[in-house]
């Protein structure tokens, strides 16, 4: 709530009605500064036994109001009288508006008066000191009715700002909570957008996947008769690959060695092409092979490298792929030695907005995109460059392994 307007109104009613006032807590403690305390009571409330007992009056004086929901009269342990009006919204008692510090004129009937000045010993008593007494005789005497009505009036006005401020509080929480709900919708329409697409790109490579493994297959054969061993191997890499990126499944996701493996052969059939310009390892321990882990975000990453750090090279490329464990995560890193990417390069490619030749370079950010999606915005790629050790670019993808692929 504003506690700043709340000193203020708190502070011009006192001088223009003539009588302390302060907001205390549920506790008694105070939540404004005192307005118009005597000098009685400010030295009162600067020794802390005294001070103790003025707090325990103003508590008991506000709870005895939330009882009734009205502003109580109460007589305090030095036997001024005061005012309590209890704050309550929604149901709940946030504290209390304390109005008075005065005596009431002689003779006049004070209804419902609560008097807490027995509630305490007497021995130490601050009557056994001169100046306090001084001090005591000085405060002046108000009508019932007067100090009534500012304790009414007050209450009145605070109820209103701690309402007002709420409903404020209440704007605010639904306003951010739209943007959330829109920056969410933004991203899911990103991520349909991006499926999209590569459903799309999948319906290209399928001009007849059995024709295509058919002559794969016999392709194979033909290496084994000719005792042709690499162009074998090179085959059924070639046919593991496009048999995982074709294959239709009805769901999203696959065990993490079946992912490894994916790139394994991707890795497999590059080494062929380029030789000894590179090497790779690839550490996944056999305990965290089943770790559910979304399809094809491994290869992006793992091409990516090959892209910007390898392919640029004439010797000694390198990509290291590590699997491990991280509290309740599964980390997997895809470090290269390449030249590493500035901080800049780094932000646009996340965003989906680098540029590449002239097309929009959007593998990692489409990575991105599903690994939020699915597991929240505390799993989204992080990219480190340069990396520690002389290596160029580290991505890192977390994957949480409680996560239940059936509530997607």
């Amino acid at each position: 709530m504003s506690v700043d307007m709340l000193q203020k109104v708190q502070d011009n009613f006192s001088a223009a009605v003539g009588v302390a006032m302060v907001i205390v807590d549920p506790e008694g403690e105070p939540v404004t500064r005192p307005s118009g305390f005597s000098s009685f009571c400010d030295t009162i409330r600067h020794h802390p036994k005294w001070r103790e007992r003025c707090y325990h009056c103003d508590a008991v004086g506000g709870r005895t109001a939330l009882s009734t929901g009205d502003p109580s009269i109460y007589k305090c342990h030095a036997g001024l009288v005061d005012f309590a009006a209890p704050i309550i919204m929604r149901g709940e008692y946030l504290g209390a508006v304390i109005c008075g510090q005065v005596k009431m004129r002689t003779g006049e009937m004070a209804p419902d008066l609560v008097d807490l000045s027995g509630l305490f010993p007497v021995e130490a008593s601050w009557r056994e000191d001169p100046r306090l007494m001084a001090l005591y005789h000085d405060i002046g005497e108000i009508s019932y009715g007067r100090l009534r009505s500012a304790a009414y009036s007050l209450f009145y006005i605070a109820s209103h700002i701690v309402e007002e401020s709420y409903s404020s509080s209440v704007t605010q929480e639904l306003y951010a909570k739209n943007l959330r709900l829109m920056e969410e919708s933004k991203r899911r329409a990103e991520l349909e957008r991006s499926l999209r697409e590569a459903e799309l790109q999948a319906l290209s490579y399928q001009v007849n996947p059995h024709f295509l493994f058919n002559v794969l297959n016999t392709i194979g054969r033909l290496a084994l008769i000719e005792d042709a061993a690499q162009t074998e191997n090179t085959v059924h890499a070639f046919a593991d690959m496009m048999r995982y990126i074709l294959k239709k499944s009805g769901t999203q996701f696959v065990p993490l060695a079946t992912e490894v493996d994916h790139v394994k052969n991707y890795l497999f059939l590059l080494r062929l092409r380029l030789g000894d310009r590179f090497t790779f390892s690839i550490d996944l321990p056999a305990d965290l092979a089943e770790v559910t882990c979304p399809f094809m975000v491994l290869q992006p990453i793992v091409e990516n490298c090959m892209n910007y750090a390898i392919e640029p090279r004439e010797s000694g490329g390198l990509i290291d792929i590590t699997a491990y464990r991280d509290g309740h995560d599964v980390i997997v890193d895809v470090v290269d030695n390449g030249d590493g990417i500035p901080t800049e390069r780094r932000i646009e490619v996340l965003a989906g907005v680098a540029d590449r030749g002239g097309r929009k370079s959007i593998g990692l950010h489409n990575v991105d995109s599903r690994m939020r999606h699915y597991f929240g915005d505390g799993h989204g790629l992080e990219i480190v460059s340069p990396f520690r050790g002389g290596r160029g670019t580290l991505v890192r993808l977390r994957l949480p392994t409680n996560f239940d692929e059936a509530a997607v």
